[in-house]
């Protein structure tokens, strides 16, 4: 397995792959997205887990991101450094993962980079777009909106595969004063999201997912539903889980009781 030989099967499948760079016109009247997701070994996934399952969830991080923008995914770079414990076999169902889920969202991959490490580390970069100046942001909110998750909550133990809202984010758009996805926890992520926007928030519920705890929902992250805001009446698809309120930026109320920003910080903790 050289890196000729993996290129050279990889151009079968992306015809944008080949030169040094990808060379793409941008879409008129477009805004472009970027966003880039590391996966390292021992951090996102473990090597019991398939070679597709890892290429597939790698990417659904990142289209997560455009999800949150409302945005539409259009090409994909994908770096990857690949462990001793890899091998061709390997390779393959890895990049038939990514494929199935790039297919899916209608994006295509345009290039990357291939190494080699001790352990498989993984860097996906997307591009997206969106009609300019529509693009879903996170400082938007203000006091009196509605709050919204996109779907019940349970954070990584209960939720086993990322299915990336894009549809739902897509339909946001014009809707949703601001917008962002949870990968570290309701209660981080909603922290971020009323710090940026300088709003407080009050949670009256939070939707669960199957045999998931309130705590598993508020704190563990890795759920990738969308977290969002909206004008009272404005009428928007989701849950409605409580409103956002004048306060201290970034403070949380739930139930009455202030509620800790304690969520999946990946400089601080491994799972």
């Amino acid at each position: 397995m050289t890196e000729d030989s993996i290129i050279k099967k990889l151009r079968r499948r992306s015809p944008l792959i080949g030169d040094d760079c990808a060379v793409i016109s941008s879409p008129t009247g477009q805004d472009l997205l970027f966003t880039t997701d590391l996966s390292i070994e021992g951090v996102h996934f473990t090597r019991e887990s398939t070679a597709e399952a890892i290429g597939t969830r790698a990417v659904a991080r990142s289209l997560s991101d455009i999800a949150a923008m409302g945005g539409t995914p259009l090409y994909c770079l994908l770096s990857i450094a690949l462990a001793p414990w890899t091998d061709a076999r390997w390779l393959d169902a890895f990049y038939r993962g990514v494929y199935k889920l790039l297919r899916k969202a209608k994006a295509s991959l345009a290039g990357g980079d291939i190494s080699h490490a001790d352990q498989l580390v993984c860097d996906v970069m997307l591009c997206g777009c969106v009609a300019k100046g529509t693009a879903l942001l996170r400082s938007g909110a203000q006091a009196g909106d509605a709050l919204y998750v996109s779907g019940p909550l349970g954070g990584w133990r209960n939720k086993r595969a990322i299915v990336p809202r894009l549809e739902f984010g897509r339909k946001l758009v014009g809707k949703a004063t601001a917008c962002m996805d949870i990968s570290d926890g309701l209660a981080l992520d909603l922290h971020r999201l009323c710090k940026a926007s300088g709003v407080a928030a009050d949670l009256d519920s939070v939707p669960l997912v199957k045999d998931a705890t309130l705590n598993q929902a508020l704190h563990d992250g890795e759920d990738y539903e969308l977290l969002y805001t909206a004008r009272p009446r404005v009428k928007t698809p989701g849950i409605r889980i409580g409103s956002i309120t004048m306060g201290k930026p970034g403070s949380i109320r739930y139930a009455g009781k202030a509620l800790k920003p304690i969520g999946y910080d990946h400089t601080r903790q491994h799972h």
